[in-house]
C-alpha cells in the first residue's frame, strides 16, 4: 500500500477513480463533437417526429424492470406477440369486409375466431405477469 499524507491506501484507489473520470471526459468530449458536426451537417433535421413533444406517458406506465427490454425491441422494430395478434385482427376483419364469396369469408371468419382466441389468451397472460404479488 501507498502512503499519502498519514493516509494509507489512498493514492491508488483516487489514481484509478480519477482515470476513469478523465476517461469518461474524453469520450463527453469526442461525443459532443459528433453531435456539434451531425447537427451542422443537418443529420438531425428530417427525424420522425421532430418537433413534437416526446410522449412519455407509455414508457412510464411500462414496469421498470421491463423499460430497458422494451425499449431495446422497440429500437429493433420488434412488437410484442399481443401487438403482432391485434394488427393480424385488424387485417382479417378488414379482409372480411372486403370478401367476395361465401367460401372466402368463411376461412376468414375461422381464421379471426382463432387469432381473437389467441389475443384474448396473450392479453390475459400479459395481465397476470403484471399483475403484483
Amino acid at each position: 500500500m501507498q502512503e499519502n499524507g498519514g493516509r494509507v491506501g489512498q493514492v491508488g484507489r483516487v489514481g484509478r477513480v480519477g482515470q476513469v473520470g478523465q476517461v469518461g471526459k474524453m469520450f463527453d468530449k469526442i461525443a459532443d463533437k459528433k453531435i456539434r458536426d451531425a447537427i451542422k451537417e443537418g443529420e438531425f433535421d428530417n427525424l420522425p417526429g421532430a418537433g413534437k413533444p416526446i410522449d412519455l406517458e407509455e414508457y412510464f406506465r411500462t414496469p421498470e424492470h421491463l423499460r430497458m427490454a422494451h425499449s431495446i425491441l422497440k429500437s429493433a422494430n420488434c412488437v410484442p406477440q399481443e401487438v403482432e395478434l391485434i394488427n393480424e385482427v385488424a387485417r382479417l376483419e378488414r379482409g372480411l369486409a372486403d370478401a367476395k364469396t361465401d367460401e372466402e369469408r368463411a376461412a376468414l371468419g375461422r381464421t379471426l375466431a382463432a387469432r381473437r382466441t389467441e389475443l384474448s389468451l396473450a392479453l390475459d397472460r400479459a395481465r397476470r405477469a403484471t399483475r403484483p404479488t
